[in-house]
């Protein structure tokens, strides 16, 4: 029992030495831009499953423990967004059991983060899902429905979970719904005798990013995906027009804080290229 107390001390000892550190790094980041967005493409959880000789549902295991670390260390840097690409549509199409096994840890992982004590509660987080959830099973989609209630009050971060998404889908939704919202105007402005409304009002850029699963969310400053690639994977391409786009080796389950301090430098260094653009977009 002694020992174990022992450990436990040491342990706390090495946490507040460990978050001390932390906020000398991001006190001295803080002098220069800091992104207020940051989307993450978390890449390489079965690569790093079958690295360590892991079963798959382990290495999502590991991947979730990963996201938990992340929102801290973005919390402490004063971020207000983090956008994370849980599950693609196109992931249905892998092995059933496969399927199965991801819905069920994700339904459980869901489940930890609005318990009272979670990180995302203590650190005030509000989550949302986005994408089309009636492809989720239903206790899946329970479980989604509960965290955006639980967690309605919280405001200091925006955790946006993009699941059963893919860009084209929400771009793809949000055109059909501007159509049809701008349809209904033109019955109403007929039944009015208010004129050709057609004509006199297109849909524009503005109708169709208010009815992106996204909407509401500012574009990110920085997409992160994670194992070395560099494909967006059907990933907020509406979103991304004017953002930076990093790529660090390291599999998902290995991302630590030394890489998110390298992609804020790596942000900084590019901030007025990137600053340029979205002037001229």
């Amino acid at each position: 029992m002694d020992m174990e107390r022992e450990n436990h001390k040491k342990a706390g000892l090495f946490d507040n030495f460990s978050s001390l550190i932390r906020k000398c790094i991001f006190s001295v980041l803080s002098v220069g831009p800091v992104p207020s967005h940051l989307a993450f493409i978390m890449d390489g959880n079965r690569r790093y499953a079958k690295k360590q000789n892991l079963l798959e549902r382990d290495g999502y295991r590991a991947g979730f423990s990963v996201l938990i670390n992340v929102l801290r260390y973005c919390y402490e840097l004063g971020m207000k967004h983090i956008t994370v690409y849980a599950f693609s549509i196109d992931n249905f199409k892998r092995r059933p059991e496969e399927v199965q096994s991801l819905m069920e840890l994700m339904q459980e992982k869901i489940e930890e983060l609005i318990e009272e004590e979670s990180i995302v509660n203590r650190l005030g987080i509000r989550i949302y899902f986005r994408g089309n959830l009636k492809l989720l099973s239903e206790p899946v989609r329970s479980a989604v429905e509960m965290a955006m209630s639980k967690t309605a009050g919280n405001s200091k971060v925006v955790l946006s979970v993009c699941v059963a998404y893919t860009s084209t889908d929400e771009i793809a939704r949000a055109v059909q719904e501007s159509c049809e919202e701008k349809q209904d105007e033109i019955r109403e402005r007929d039944a009015s005798n208010a004129g050709n409304y057609a004509l006199e009002q297109p849909i524009e850029v503005a109708d169709i990013d208010r009815h992106m699963y996204m909407a509401g969310v500012p574009d990110p400053d920085i997409i992160i995906r994670t194992s070395g690639g560099t494909r967006l994977s059907n990933f907020l391409l509406w979103q991304s027009a004017c953002c930076l786009l990093y790529s660090p080796r390291a599999l998902w389950p290995e991302i630590s804080f030394w890489h998110l301090v390298l992609t804020i430098i790596y942000f900084q260094r590019n901030y007025f290229y990137l600053k340029e653009k979205k002037k001229q977009a």
